[in-house]
């Protein structure tokens, strides 16, 4: 087998990197690699990576396996270990055109990561599609600024710079005119959006911008943001702009104030619920989905109830529940540990939550008319990113449809007559 083949771990920014990536490994005539674009937000990502790694090898014995993404980044030595890595590449080398042709040669260094802290810009690499995806995705920013306890990904990707409004703009316009009805924006920490930026720029504006300069396009979608960093003008275009979807993921992590200080997270509980009940009075129809971390150190049983109490003060329907990890070399990594039996426990109870927040949610749309964005054969996703199951086809195109019923995981539709 003669291809190249990229293996993505994590966040969408992510994925929008490995399409950059498939993009100069081809200009570069790289014929026969395994690129793994690797995540480190948990010791399991990095577990997953490394036993893909062994797989891919034993799969394809002659290709050249290459190794990126924020694992590799943080720790190149431990994957340059691995007799199965033929190259460690950082995430800033990942997306140069260079790094590809370097690999074409037979004398190329075996790891090439440079000091992430040291990168001041982040240049936007045109894309001009996302394969045979329904949705395309285009960073606005890389990089994080905060320090907050548990998190190693800053490491990973350097200090907070965002990418010029009208670069944001040009890319938007190409991938809608290739015909992506839905384009996300994306980042690390995307409500921090502009603050390097000369002039007054925000994320807010730059959502309104790329509505404003891209008619055509028919659905705009923010992936994580930080809520306390929301701006006015964020909250002015979710109330006012149709085409930004009714979705919000939120990086809350905690419904606990202690909690939450020792995570060194800006915001406080009732920050969150403050911020959900003004974007649910603007937004009627508006759906969150938020991340959690079940058994923070120090987090007793009355603090986890705080945590399992904030789904429903918030109205969360989607989460996204991670069981604490230590990553070395963070300051949560060394406070006092819970039992990871404990730990296990208490994510099994706030998946549990979640399930129930979206079974409500499922069923309270129960006759509802509704735009589905279809992703695949019989799938698709409406506008406030619920799964919908549905019969219909031509990825890409947005259907009208009716609800009828659900599975407990999706709505099931009927195209609407």
């Amino acid at each position: 087998m003669s291809k190249i083949e990229i293996i993505t771990f994590g966040c969408r920014l992510n994925a929008y990197e490995s399409e950059v990536m498939r993009s100069h490994a081809e200009n570069a005539g790289l014929k026969d690699a395994v690129i793994f674009n690797t995540c480190a937000v948990t010791a399991e990502a990095v577990r997953q990576a490394r036993q893909a790694i062994r797989k891919a090898r034993r799969a394809r014995p002659n290709a050249k396996i290459v190794v990126t993404g924020c694992a590799a980044q943080i720790d190149p030595a431990r994957f340059a270990g691995m007799p199965e890595v033929d190259h460690v590449i950082g995430n800033q080398e990942k997306t140069e055109c260079g790094t590809f042709q370097e690999l074409g040669l037979t004398e190329t260094e075996r790891i090439k990561v440079n000091d992430i802290m040291s990168v001041k810009e982040t240049a936007l690499h045109l894309i001009e599609g996302f394969g045979a995806q329904a949705r395309a995705y285009v960073q606005i920013q890389n990089g994080c600024d905060h320090r907050c306890t548990f998190c190693i990904i800053p490491f990973g990707r350097g200090p907070s710079r965002s990418v010029p409004a009208g670069e944001v703009v040009a890319q938007v316009r190409k991938l809608a005119e290739n015909g992506y009805a839905e384009i996300v924006l994306t980042g690390v920490d995307i409500t921090a959006y502009g603050a390097d930026l000369p002039g007054e720029m925000s994320l807010g504006r730059l959502v309104r911008k790329v509505l404003a300069l891209v008619p055509d396009l028919k659905r705009l979608r923010l992936s994580s943001i930080d809520s306390v960093e929301a701006d006015d003008d964020l909250l002015r275009a979710i109330a006012e702009e149709e085409r930004l979807m009714p979705h919000l993921h939120l990086s809350l992590q905690a419904g606990d104030d202690l909690t939450l200080k020792r995570m060194k997270r800006r915001h406080s509980r009732e920050d969150s619920v403050q911020f959900c009940k003004t974007a649910q009075r603007l937004r009627p129809d508006i759906v969150f989905g938020a991340d959690l971390i079940a058994g923070f150190p120090t987090e007793t049983e009355a603090m986890f109830a705080n945590s399992m109490s904030l789904v429903d003060e918030c109205g969360l329907t989607f989460l996204h529940v991670f069981p604490f990890s230590a990553r070395p070399g963070t300051p949560a990594a060394r406070m006092q540990q819970l039992n990871g039996e404990v730990i296990t426990a208490r994510a099994a109870a706030l998946r549990e939550k979640g399930v129930a927040a979206l079974k409500a949610h499922l069923a309270g749309a129960q006759g509802r008319s509704i735009q589905v964005l279809m992703e695949s054969d019989g799938q698709g996703r409406s506008a406030d990113f619920t799964p919908v199951r549905i019969k219909a086809r031509d990825a890409g195109s947005i259907v009208d449809a009716v609800v009828n019923g659900h599975d407990g995981s999706a709505l099931l539709a009927a195209i609407q007559s």
